[in-house]
This record gives structure tokens, sequence and C-alpha cells, in this order.
């Protein structure tokens, strides 16, 4: 039988693994039996010698990365079941064979119990994001697994992990086809189309957890005059035509972003000319505009990937909502948005307060916002809810 590294824990440090939480921390580990190289299964005890979890082990400050609270020797089967479960979780959502949305998330880490992997399917590609080297490992493993769930629906299986690898992995990662193929292709959400470019697109290729949010900017936007800021691709853009919106500014400083929203107008709603893109900075876009607004979408990429950083980062969603406020027309709404897993729900609404009372404007909360259930968080791993959002009524 394959021998494992046993992780034992400091006196007192086992109390958060009985609560269920996946991350073994460097601070809280006593001894670790042998030399585990990173990505190695390892078993972790507590100082009495009381098993407690199986997990990836790696490098950092987290440690280990638990898959399971159960005494365990994963094979095939096992990462079957899990990823067999994720797939039941979509399907209960209505997602895995819905013609007019057919882009999902399928693996969401920590939520679905698999630290390390996000799996996002695209109208019959799925596309890998792998975060840790033991789920590098397997991802061959994990392709397999994918086709047998999938059968002929699924066309490609595309890795694209360089970027999302830890670099003291020292493990050489391109991003490839681990099966099939597939070119830039469209995927449909809630019967609107969108171009996907998953190979050299952001992440793995579509914001998809902003869907509901989207549906909801879909039903303020009638008769109004809408800014989106940091747009992306237009997903925001084009539910504000779809609801008849008067007019639409779509502003990124990506010119290969910009580009791919105008397509995406374009394929939805033709020669629309209720419809403009601008390559240009946030800042610069904001101070420079004469136009005024009564519906903004503040989308910005994550202002802070670490605690270090926390600081000037809810700065930054101050300044941004200022200017927001600042020019949103009386009786304006907007849809203001933090992806920092590290900014908290209580620290992101306290600099969009701040911003609100540093420029007087009456404000009141609509909706409070966050991802949705195919992005699901494990009850006992609060970090996993990374996506946090505002709808504001400005009088």
């Amino acid at each position: 039988m394959e021998r494992f590294t046993k992780i034992i824990l400091k006196s007192g440090k086992e109390q958060s693994v009985r609560r269920y939480h996946p991350w073994i921390f460097s601070g809280a580990i006593k001894q670790v039996e042998g030399q585990p190289a990173e990505g190695d299964i390892v078993k972790v005890f507590t100082n009495k010698g009381e098993f407690l979890a199986t997990g990836h082990y790696q490098i950092g400050s987290i440690a280990v990365r638990i898959f399971s609270f159960d005494n365990i020797h994963p094979g095939y089967d096992f990462w079957k079941q899990r990823l067999t479960e994720a797939y039941q979780l979509r399907e209960s959502l209505g997602l895995t064979e819905n013609p007019g949305t057919n882009v999902y998330r399928l693996v969401n880490a920590e939520g679905d119990a698999m630290p390390g992997l996000i799996i996002d399917y695209y109208n019959g590609v799925a596309v890998m994001q792998i975060h840790t080297v033991g789920m590098y490992r397997i991802r061959e493993e994990i392709a397999g697994i994918l086709k047998d769930i999938y059968g002929n629906r699924l066309k490609g299986i595309y890795d694209k992990s360089l970027n999302t690898m830890p670099f003291k992995a020292k493990i050489e990662v391109r991003n490839e086809y681990l099966y099939g193929d597939g070119e830039i292709d469209t995927v449909s959400e809630n019967g609107i189309r969108f171009f996907v470019d998953w190979r050299e697109g952001q992440k793995t290729g579509f914001f998809i957890d902003q869907r509901e949010n989207r549906t909801l900017l879909g039903t303020y936007a009638k008769n109004r005059k809408v800014l989106n800021m940091f747009c992306y691709t237009g997903g925001f853009s084009a539910y504000a035509m779809k609801g008849g919106a008067t007019l639409v500014h779509s502003v990124d400083s990506s010119a290969p972003a910009i580009a791919m929203t105008d397509k995406n107008i374009q394929q939805n709603f033709n020669n629309a000319n209720n419809h403009q893109s601008f390559v240009a900075d946030a800042s610069g876009y904001l101070a420079a505009t004469k136009e005024k607004y009564d519906l903004i979408i503040l989308d910005p990429p994550a202002f802070a990937k670490h605690l270090n950083v926390l600081d000037n980062a809810l700065q930054g969603y101050k300044r941004l909502n200022i200017k927001a406020f600042e020019m949103i027309e009386q009786r304006g709404i907007l849809f203001t948005f933090s992806c920092s897993q590290v900014v908290s729900k209580e620290n992101f609404r306290k600099s969009v307060f701040a911003a609100a009372a540093n420029t007087g404007r009456k404000v009141k909360i609509l909706h409070q916002l966050t991802q949705p259930a195919d992005h699901p968080v494990s009850i006992y791993h609060p970090e996993g809810e990374y996506l946090k959002g505002l709808v504001l009524y400005v009088e």
C-alpha cells in the first residue's frame, strides 16, 4: 500500500480542522514525518496522534489543502464521485441541459471539495484552471472522468493553467488541449450570445459568476443611459441593451476586450446605434467624460490579492465609487462590485459608505449581491465568497 507523509499539528491548532476548514497553515505544523514533495498526498494528525484529514501538500503559507476529512487513499473512483456530485448540483440548478444557457461553472475549488481546481463549461468545451501541484498531477485522470460524465456532448478539454500554477513548483506547464479541440466559440447566456476566447481571454474566458447580476441589471436598464466600466467583453452592456437602455457606453483599457465587446453587441443587436465603446483607463475616462449617466456599473479587477495590500485596495474602491457618486444623475442606480477575496463584505461596504459620505449624496441599498449557485461556497470556508456587490439608489 502506498505510504503517505504524516503532518502533525501543534497542540490547539486542530480546532479549525475539526470545524472542517480545508486549509492547514504552515505555522500550525509541529512536525512533518519525511520530506514530502509539493503535490504529495499527506495525512494530518493532532499532536496526540488522532487522524484529522487527507490533503495535498504545498509550499507556502497554506501548507495543506484538504480534500477529505476521512482517512482515505484517493483514486479514480474517489475523484469520479467528487466530479459527479459537482455535475449533479449543476444539473439540479437546471444548467446542464439548458439551451438558453450553455455556460456554467462545473467545479469551484473548495466550494466543491476539490481545492485548487476550477472547471468552466463552455457549450461543449471544458476549460480547467489548476492552482495546485496536487491537482495538476491528476489532470489527465480528471479529463478522463469528464469524458465519462459528458459523453459525446464534450468536444474538448482545455487546460489553461500556465498562469495559475505556483511558480515555486518548478514543473513545466503549458496551456493545451487534453482532449479534442475547439475554436473560439459562442455561448448562450439567458438567450444572449457571447463570443468566448478561452485561450487568450482573462480567467477561463468569460466572467460566468456575474450571470445573475447581469440579469438583475437588465431589469433596471429600461430608458436609462448606462455606463459599463471595466466592461471586459461587454456582458453587462448586452444585458442593458436587451433591457431597453437608451444609451450604453462600454469602457475598458484593453483593446482586445473592446473589440470582443463590439462583436458581442453586433451579433445580438445588429447595427444598433445606441452603443459605443471606448478603449480608456477608468480614472481618465471618468475624469474626462461630459456624459451624464443614470445607471453605472463598476466591476473592476481584483484590487487586492494579498492582505498586505488590503488598505490600498479599500482606498481604491473608495476613490472609484466617489467618481461614480459625483457623476451619476439623480435617482440613478449604481451596481458596484469587488472580486477581491481578501476584501470582506463588511470592508467593501465601508469603502462604498465612505465614498457616499464624501460626496454628500443620499444613497439607499437596494440589493446585496454575490456569486451564483454554480459558484458554491462551503459553509466551512467563508473565504470562498469572493464576489461582493451592492446595487444602490442615488437620490
